[in-house]
């Protein structure tokens, strides 16, 4: 089977291209690069914008299933630019919608719910608080009559591959760092809850599904847990951290609990790893200092794309004040 990863040199995209290294299937991975200055894993690479069709459509052409990972991930850095957001989350999955008849394995997010009281499953009421969600829940609708398995993924964490780099910009993650390297962690609010997902077995599940006939939506995640409770199992694995919490809330005005029942169910969805897993493998990482600089921009999407929004261009020329 010919398997195409768009998105595959990324932070989920490692963990998922992991998994095809001793497979039986053809692999391609198409990616632009952006966080990264090279792609060194043992597998058929095309350097590619996905806004580039000419370029995409060959390689679609190829494929019997798209693993679509490529997007631009996370409320802030989605607000750099809501033509481009739109261009890359939405406007990308119409074009595949229409030139491309094969099996979609599509990541969408849980932020789709925004906030509620309630446990909330697929059929729950949606509300979409910010551009990233917007579009994510638009690239559903476009999917969701196709041969498409979408999956709403929680709050990604933990390590995901040995090359792509990691993200300090999810919750998990940041915490962990910053108890590492400040031996302090603030918290605003806090009662708010996420869905947590490892990234690696979000990254199993992607891989498993590549041949089941299963189509629709399915939420995925492991636990969830409020900003505070992270941040007291955080605790846990660092002596004399102090955890500083405010009434003042954050500007995220996410909330929300979910049920993944029915990727459980009908997928048998067993998700492996664990908060402390998470905890634990970043607190090594950093410990042993595998990352020489936790505060480099690229670690976080927001901070490593807002200035190239004015100094970057493309062979495609600029779109507003940006090209990817």
């Amino acid at each position: 089977m010919n398997i195409l990863v768009v998105g595959g040199a990324g932070y989920l995209g490692g963990a998922v291209t992991d998994l095809f290294l001793s497979s039986k299937h053809n692999v391609l991975v198409y990616d632009f690069l952006l966080y990264e200055e090279t792609y060194r894993k043992q597998l058929p690479f095309v350097y590619g914008d996905i806004r580039d069709r000419e370029k995409l459509k060959k390689y679609l052409a190829w494929a019997d299933v798209v693993i679509w990972l490529a997007a631009l991930v996370g409320d802030p850095a989605c607000l750099l630019n809501e033509t481009l957001t739109r261009q890359i989350n939405t406007e990308s999955v119409q074009y595949i919608r229409e030139n491309f008849n094969g099996r979609i394995i599509f990541t969408s997010t849980c932020s789709v719910y925004g906030a509620a009281e309630e446990e909330l499953n697929e059929k729950s009421r949606l509300n979409p608080l910010s551009v990233y969600a917007k579009t994510k829940l638009l690239s559903e609708k476009i999917l969701i009559d196709s041969n498409a398995l979408i999956f709403r993924l929680g709050t990604l964490y933990g390590v995901g591959d040995e090359f792509s780099r990691i993200r300090f910009d999810l919750v998990v993650n940041t915490l962990v760092m910053r108890a590492a390297v400040h031996k302090k962690i603030s918290i605003f609010g806090g009662q708010q809850y996420r869905p947590l997902l490892h990234v690696r077995d979000a990254a199993s599940m992607i891989y498993k599904c590549i041949e089941t006939k299963n189509n629709g939506i399915y939420n995925l995640h492991s636990d969830n847990f409020t900003i505070v409770d992270i941040a007291q199992r955080i605790k846990k694995y660092f002596s004399g951290l102090h955890i500083d919490t405010s009434d003042e809330m954050f500007q995220d005005k996410r909330n929300y609990r979910v049920s993944s029942q029915k990727a459980m169910v009908e997928l048998d969805f067993k998700p492996k790893f664990t908060l402390e897993d998470g905890i634990l493998e970043i607190k090594k990482l950093l410990e042993e200092g595998r990352v020489k600089n936790a505060f480099l921009t690229r670690f976080s999407n927001y901070l490593y794309l807002k200035p190239l929004f004015s100094e970057y261009e493309s062979p495609l020329g600029k779109i507003a004040k940006f090209n990817l």
